[in-house]
């Protein structure tokens, strides 16, 4: 008979579980809690879109569109795409689910994401995302409260600490294109000198010049304009209201004059939460103002703002949590038992206690494998002649116990 292969783990996907998993829960549990305080509504949208949605929304020259969507054809010969991200497909469905009567519209979601690039630590090409979104709401305070929200989620994940929140301004329309005008003339003046990604860059992205990592584009984009020298009255007030409200937060942050969003739709505030703890890729929370998506979209002028993390980095920087112990542990030390033990164990669970049942092996070597499990009761069920004996065993006296032996009266009872 032909040995049959065991099928492998596709490259640049995980299988979360023991710790990492435990990691991986405490990260949407906490962001579960803390979205609720911020009276955030749950939204969930499809795993896959049109692929007009992403290209659209994405711009069909960037990095992610152009290289690293999982894009396919489906049966009907339409384009579909794996989500790359959350923002545009929650921007579709404000649109063709009619939510702009419920505007301004605070959501929050996670779940998987798909992104074809190359693996590395904490990156894979199925991950895991966070994000909250605020639609319709064009004032400062709603970029305050996204960024106050992610303080607080940071702080309560317990990882703050080493995290700096950089913060720039994009200004406004009028802002954007008179700086990304100097921004062209700069570079196109060391057009010879820039790496092959920028000098493409440059012909449909130039901002994008401003934040690379290779070192020959350093010291030009280095030297590139401000952007405020370009920085409208009322893009300047815009960042000034965010700064005033963060500080009145409490939440602490620095400017990164270079910090930047390359897409058209981008206004005004931009945003990232860095970490030295994750290498040479530390952000761990990033977003921004996108005032013109929805418009990107086919839709009425709508403002934006939103941020999103990867669910696998934020866990690579959170202590395990302590494993929890089980409530109850039953042993069953005669087989005449077990009927007893499915009826108590079910009992018990109804009573809003984690329990399970050692019923299986020698009856003799039952009640020694229940004392090796960490729960906080152990409880034996025997026969003393034609009767049922359950004896109880806990360290303390514990709400458990008590849950217990309540149970157990309830089985009396009702015989």
């Amino acid at each position: 008979m032909a040995r049959i292969e065991t099928p492998k783990r596709i490259r640049g996907t995980q299988d979360i579980f023991g710790e990492e998993q435990r990691r991986f829960a405490r990260v949407l549990e906490v962001f579960e809690r803390v979205r609720k305080l911020y009276c955030f509504q749950r939204v969930d949208i499809p795993v896959f879109e049109s692929t007009a949605v992403f290209a659209r929304s994405l711009g069909e020259t960037t990095d992610v569109v152009s290289k690293e969507m999982y894009t396919f054809e489906d049966r009907g010969g339409d384009s579909l795409t794996l989500r790359p991200e959350f923002t545009a497909g929650i921007a579709r469905a404000y649109l063709t689910e009619g939510w702009q009567q419920y505007a301004p519209l605070k959501l929050a979601t996670h779940g998987p994401v798909f992104r074809y690039e190359r693996p590395q630590k904490g990156r894979f090409r199925q991950f895991h995302q966070i994000d909250a979104e605020v639609i319709g709401a064009a004032e400062p305070a709603a970029d305050v409260e996204l960024l106050v929200l992610a303080d607080q989620l940071l702080h309560e994940l317990g990882i703050a600490d080493g995290v700096t929140l950089q913060l720039n301004t994009l200004g406004d329309v009028e802002t954007r294109d008179a700086w990304r005008a100097a921004l062209v003339a700069h570079f196109e003046a060391h057009r010879a000198e820039l790496s092959e990604d920028s000098i493409a860059r440059l012909d449909r992205n130039p901002l994008r010049i401003l934040d690379s990592k290779d070192p020959r584009d350093r010291p030009i984009a280095d030297s590139a304009p401000d952007i405020d020298a370009y920085l409208t009255v009322e893009a300047r007030a815009f960042f000034d209201a965010v700064t005033a409200g963060l500080d009145a937060a409490g939440v602490q942050w620095t400017r990164n004059a270079r910090l930047v969003r390359g897409l058209d739709y981008y206004r005004h505030t931009a945003f990232e939460f860095v970490t030295d703890r994750l290498g040479a890729q530390g952000t761990v929370l990033a977003g921004g103002r996108y005032d013109g998506l929805i418009e990107s979209l086919g839709g009425p002028a709508t403002a934006g703002v939103g941020w999103a993390a990867g669910v696998e980095r934020l866990a690579m920087l959170v202590e395990e949590p302590e494993t929890q112990r089980q409530d109850v542990i039953i042993a069953v030390e005669d087989d005449r038992a077990i009927g007893a033990g499915h009826r108590v164990l079910r009992l018990l669970r109804n009573a809003g206690l984690s329990a399970e049942m050692v019923a299986n092996g020698s009856p003799r070597k039952r009640y020694d494998k229940a004392m090796k499990v960490n729960a906080k009761v152990l409880l034996s069920i025997n026969f003393d002649g034609k009767n049922l004996v359950w004896k109880q065993q806990s360290a303390t006296f514990t709400e458990q116990s008590i849950a217990v032996e309540h149970v157990l009266r309830e089985m009396a009872r009702d015989g």
